[in-house]
């Protein structure tokens, strides 16, 4: 019997990020870059389209290489706009580009950006005890966390989009209980069992 999340056993390709992504506590820079401008990208579409772009994203978007975007022209938006299989959007790219500038500078006001978003947790993987076969679309922490983003010169990072953020970089772990990767993603983590949704 399959006792992986449900969402993930309709394709290949969700599966395999399901395995090998999905919840693992991210604690670098670059990855956590990729995971928000992913969503950015993903914003009114689903997310297997993205990850079968994501080769795509990487050539059109100096793989996802934060300097190189902070420093992208409008020739090199539009550059990026007419690579084959591109999501035609360029308020996403320029949003991509813009981010990749506010990240750069809260690097530097921080020292790393996973400083700034793991210290909403103190470090801690957060499993909620009413998430257990409720998820929520947003809660108090993304409410914080796209706030805070937005502060800081982030664009399209609303709070249901913060929230699914959280999910793929493990600082929420969602993995249905029965889900065998919901006790592996938290080998090795802080963990924090909260009642709260407020936390």
């Amino acid at each position: 019997m399959d006792n992986a999340c449900a969402w993930c056993r309709t394709h290949d390709l969700l599966r395999r990020y399901h395995d090998t992504e999905w919840g693992v506590p991210v604690h670098d820079d670059t990855p956590l870059f990729e995971h928000l401008m992913l969503e950015v990208m993903q914003c009114g579409l689903n997310w297997l389209l993205m990850l079968k772009k994501r080769d795509i994203f990487h050539r059109a978007l100096a793989d996802f290489h934060v300097k190189e975007l902070a420093a992208f022209t409008e020739r090199d938006i539009e550059a990026a706009l007419l690579v084959p299989g591109m999501i035609r959007s360029p308020r996403k790219v320029e949003a991509v580009v813009a981010n990749a500038r506010a990240f750069l500078a809260m690097q530097q006001k921080y020292g790393s950006f996973h400083d700034w978003l793991w210290s909403f947790t103190d470090g801690h993987m957060l499993v909620y005890a009413g998430h257990d076969g409720a998820v929520p679309a947003r809660n108090e922490l993304s409410d914080r966390i796209s706030a805070g983003l937005k502060a800081h010169g982030f664009r399209h990072l609303g709070s249901i989009t913060v929230y699914s953020m959280l999910q793929a970089c493990g600082i929420i772990n969602d993995h249905e209980r029965t889900c065998p990767r919901f006790h592996a993603v938290m080998q090795g983590a802080k963990v924090a069992r909260i009642n709260d949704e407020t936390v």
